[in-house]
């Protein structure tokens, strides 16, 4: 059952006020309140779908799971812990790579890149052909030594996959001294025929990384069959959840000296450098929506000029000052309530319309990765611009009612 604040509350709310001029700033108000809403919906939707569209980019690429070494860049596969990993029941696929920088030439083009040496189960861990855009995938044809390339490297290079001469890689050697007179001789030199070149659209990955067969690495790194810089891992479980038991279960298994990182730690930067951005652009967002809720303290201020007799009148049938001033504190929320509803309305059914119509392109379509701005929208958006609307809504609504004054 309403109480009486309420009850006068929604009265003056769609009732015709003493002035005209009142009606429309109220209206104005709800409003203002309910389109900065509805672009904190639309901002935050196409934030979250760039942060997912970016992430199954990177889940193309990056494993489940992936075990680093914690003092230093290598380690070994013959010790206890790694062969305990390989006969873990939760653990359906574990890929041995080894990646260091190295030089790659290809006749007067030359430059450093990430030389990644995979054993043949990489294609179980990296969804490798949905990414190939020139050639195939082959790091081993039986009688030479492949390598497919990111797209930009082999721009770079000046090479695609349907060139017939060979990539050649040089490294230092890892041991002896350096021949100051012929440097030359310091280094390990390897050649390996193009395949095909792959595109993440991530400068990482596409302008610096080149795929070539584990025992090629090893020959150019000088290391043996047992060194490996990390362990993709592809686990059984399927969920988020499930898949952070089986790392919990890996991290307990390897003990100290490895690291087990998942997707989202692969690429903490990148993910920490979005959530701020996220952060940055909400705050924004708040301090328009804050300018915009002054229209609610003019309003308020308004109707309590326009509502003096009424006031006067509650006063002398036993109304205090904490009910009257309670009744239009409630008006102002009732304003910001409804702009909040209206908004969340208005912002999930265009992020809808953007999500299955695509209206909002991104230039012509063609030089991007998709063709229109992606949206996702989140429970846990709409929850936080709720509170956040909510909240100033009653801020704005306090100021007014406080300096009020009440005629007995």
């Amino acid at each position: 059952m309403a109480s009486f604040e309420q009850h006068i509350a929604w009265r003056y709310l769609f009732s015709k006020k003493g002035h005209n001029a009142i009606n429309i700033v109220s209206g104005v108000s709800a409003a203002a309140v309910a389109v900065v809403t509805a672009a904190m919906v639309c901002v935050l939707s196409v934030m979250n779908g760039f942060g997912s569209l970016v992430e199954q980019m990177f889940s193309e690429f990056d494993p489940v799971l992936m075990v680093t070494s914690s003092e230093g860049q290598t380690f070994r596969t013959d010790t206890l812990p790694i062969q305990q990993l390989r006969a873990m029941s939760e653990v359906s696929v574990v890929s041995e790579q080894l990646e260091q920088t190295a030089l790659v030439r290809y006749k007067e083009h030359q430059l450093p890149a990430r030389v990644m040496g995979v054993d043949s189960l990489f294609t179980q861990t990296a969804h490798i052909d949905s990414i190939i855009t020139d050639g195939y995938f082959s790091v081993w044809d039986g009688a030479f030594d492949r390598t497919v390339l990111g797209r930009g490297l082999a721009s770079q290079v000046g090479i695609n996959a349907h060139f017939t001469g060979a990539l050649h890689l040089y490294a230092p050697e890892r041991f002896g001294r350096i021949n100051m007179m012929r440097p030359d001789l310091s280094l390990r030199h390897e050649h390996a025929f193009i395949a095909g070149t792959f595109a993440v659209n991530q400068l990482e990955y596409d302008d610096q990384l080149m795929l070539v067969s584990l025992p090629l690495a090893r020959r150019l790194l000088d290391y043996d069959s047992c060194t490996v810089s990390a362990l993709r891992i592809e686990p059984k479980a399927t969920t988020n959840r499930e898949i952070k038991r089986v790392k919990k279960a890996i991290v307990k298994t390897l003990g100290h000296g490895y690291i087990v990182h998942d997707r989202y730690e692969q690429q903490a930067d990148f993910f920490r450098i979005l959530r701020i951005e996220k952060l940055l652009t909400l705050l924004l967002m708040v301090f328009i929506l804050l300018i915009a809720s002054f229209n609610i303290i003019g309003s308020l201020s308004m109707l309590i000029i326009d509502k003096s007799e009424d006031i006067r009148i509650m006063s002398h049938l036993g109304a205090d000052e904490q009910t009257i001033r309670r009744l239009f504190r409630l008006e102002g929320q009732l304003i910001s309530s409804l702009g909040a509803i209206v908004g969340i309305i208005l912002g999930v059914l265009v992020c809808l319309g953007q999500q299955y119509f695509g209206w909002l392109k991104l230039g012509d379509g063609t030089d991007y990765v998709i063709s229109a701005y992606p949206v996702e929208v989140q429970a846990v958006d709409i929850l936080l611009v709720t509170i956040i609307v909510l909240a100033l809504g009653m801020i704005a609504a306090w100021y007014p009612t406080y300096k009020m004054e009440i005629d007995k």
